[in-house]
């Protein structure tokens, strides 16, 4: 998890500790006291416990996965994650098999606890070299973040062929 200090991200500390969502298929998180050693979080079985799953019907259906460092907000801790629409009990309005991104919102305190997340994608493939290459469906798979000169540069790869990135304005949060 990152936050904003001095216009860029940097590493933040919530209850003394660095925390990381990572995961495939499922999401799930890991501490760190000095971000080079991480334990995840286990329940009583020694199982990483899932903070973010699959949902039928969704743009999610099928493999969510982290994209880039969760960022620190007043509001919470904003996660965008990528998923792919399952060809069974997928969202009927994007084709099956694309990859697309939505957005997570963890209580800012207790990074397990989901607060919301998107119906729908926040990010899909619509032009054409993001529906090009190994997947047809198309691909827009979120992995990079930087704040640079009060803009964010969202890093994502296009069909598995190539890297786009896209700007918006930061808010002041």
């Amino acid at each position: 998890v990152s936050r904003v200090s001095g216009g860029r991200l940097i590493a933040a500390k919530i209850n003394g500790k660095y925390w990381m969502y990572w995961g495939e298929g499922e999401i799930h998180l890991a501490t760190s006291s000095d971000l080079i050693d991480w334990r995840p979080l286990e329940d009583a079985k020694g199982d990483p416990i899932a903070v973010l799953g699959k949902r039928a019907g969704h743009f999610d259906s099928s493999f969510p996965e982290v994209g880039p460092p969760p960022v620190l907000t007043r509001d919470g801790i904003v996660v965008l994650y990528n998923g792919k629409n399952a060809a069974e009990a997928g969202d009927p309005n994007l084709p099956a098999g694309t990859y697309a991104a939505g957005e997570a919102l963890f209580a800012a305190n207790h990074p397990a606890k989901l607060i919301s997340r998107t119906e729908g994608p926040v990010f899909k493939p619509e032009l054409p070299f993001e529906r090009s290459g190994q997947y047809a469906a198309g691909t827009t798979f979120t992995e990079g973040l930087v704040l640079f000169k009060g803009k964010y540069f969202l890093y994502y790869g296009c069909a598995d062929s190539l890297v786009g990135a896209a700007v918006s304005t930061a808010r002041r949060r």
